[in-house]
């Protein structure tokens, strides 16, 4: 098994550096366009591989795809990430030509290969990707949907003071602060409504909480998180490869679920070794489909730049 991260920045070298502790491949390359940057952090991986005791070989590319050839699953994280103020809107411009590009590459080396987007602006990267690889829709994947899912986790276990482990909570539609739409009717603790624990006012917080998990944390540390993007993208790895066949809120392609066709949205997916395997409905009330078809029209104007650029 062999995987690549396409990017040697915050996020891709945590992606990388979970991957490797968790020996989800023998063989993982981290490329970057930046000179030196993978290979002195490909070399300093290695470095505690007999401290924390895995096996799995990292080796760092200065742009090399050769090296990349055989590669099973791509995570591609390149691009500039999100500055304080910075919308993802913002991003499309510069991000797009960069993955495009990422994207074509990767396949010249790696056809059989199931593409990860981790790129902001995601839903519209992955609908990018989707569009610029040919590749068939299963093997096209965004991830937003679990780090939303993960932080909407953490803003339930706070107010209820309980493990997030012992909790289910979805987060679908986009991956943006006014897009995406956390299922406060669906979350439950250990198979209890957390409606039965936490009023409406406390649950429409959380949700608002969540919806700017990301801003809030670019404000506070003056650039995109890393730590949680990169330890969901190296779930979705293991979700892929150990063929796990859970069921995880990702950025795939739609074509009539949950009302909306030419799309990439978050919705409930089960994943395993051939990439998305099938959509799972909900079954969504009247309130929260409206909150979908709404976050679809966002995205899809932010698809709709896409063609303003030569990309």
């Amino acid at each position: 098994m062999k995987v690549t991260v396409v990017g040697a920045g915050a996020v891709g070298a945590t992606t990388a550096d979970n991957i490797a502790r968790k020996e989800l491949c023998e063989e993982l390359v981290l490329l970057d366009i930046k000179e030196g940057l993978a290979e002195g952090k490909a070399i300093d991986m290695m470095q505690t591989c007999t401290l924390l005791g895995f096996d799995t070989k990292v080796t760092g590319s200065t742009n090399d795809y050769a090296k990349t050839k055989g590669s099973n699953v791509v995570v591609i994280t390149s691009g500039i990430p999100r500055k304080p103020g910075m919308t993802r809107e913002e991003l499309i411009g510069i991000n797009a030509g960069i993955v495009k590009g990422v994207t074509q590459n990767i396949l010249q080396h790696s056809p059989d290969a199931i593409i990860i987007v981790i790129s902001n602006p995601m839903d519209t990267m992955t609908f990018l990707a989707l569009q610029s690889s040919g590749l068939p829709k299963e093997r096209v994947i965004g991830m937003g949907g679990i780090l939303d899912s993960s932080r909407f986790k953490y803003y339930l276990s706070t107010a209820i003071g309980c493990s997030a482990a012992d909790l289910q909570a979805v987060v679908i539609g986009g991956h943006g602060d006014t897009t995406m739409i956390p299922l406060t009717r669906l979350a439950t603790y250990n198979g209890t409504p957390v409606s039965n624990i936490l009023n409406e006012e406390q649950l429409k917080k959380i949700a608002a909480d969540t919806m700017v998990g990301g801003a809030t944390l670019t404000g506070l540390l003056g650039t995109s998180a890393w730590y949680a993007p990169g330890a969901t993208a190296a779930a979705l790895v293991e979700t892929i490869v150990r063929d796990e066949k859970k069921l995880i809120p990702c950025c795939v392609s739609l074509n009539g679920e949950y009302g909306q066709k030419d799309i990439c949205l978050g919705v409930p997916v089960v994943v395993g070794k051939n990439g998305w395997e099938k959509i799972i409905d909900f079954k969504l009330n009247e309130e929260e489909q409206a909150a979908f078809n709404k976050s679809a029209e966002a995205v899809r104007t932010m698809n709709n730049v896409l063609g303003t650029l030569n990309v």
